[in-house]
């Protein structure tokens, strides 16, 4: 088997990601859980190369007067990976498309 497996919780971050939570308080925000997991997971993701990342430009967080954000989209390996997955999972009798994970808010 070539490809590592994601968890539950990485899936969901991933599947966040894909169905437009873009940002990490965004994918908090839709799977529910905090954000030292949120964005290590997403960091580690970048680093496998499953989703990649690209800060917004300042002027537009200054003219909301909030922090830049770093918005994050799904790569065509993040993709295939989170099939596999939810392929597994399903196999497993467990839903890995949007249901938040056990223990989540």
């Amino acid at each position: 088997m070539g490809k590592r497996a994601l968890g539950l919780v990485s899936a969901a971050i991933l599947r966040a990601v894909q169905d437009g939570h873009r940002y990490g308080l965004d994918v908090m925000q839709a799977t529910g859980l905090p954000d030292g997991t949120v964005y290590k997971t997403l960091h580690r993701m970048e680093r496998r190369g499953l989703v990649r990342a690209q800060w917004e430009e300042a002027e537009i967080a200054e003219r909301e007067r909030r922090p830049r954000r770093r918005y994050y989209e799904v790569t065509a390996e993040g993709a295939s990976e989170l099939a596999f997955v939810a392929q597994r999972f399903a196999a497993l009798g467990i839903a890995a498309g949007g249901a938040k994970p056990s223990g989540a808010g």
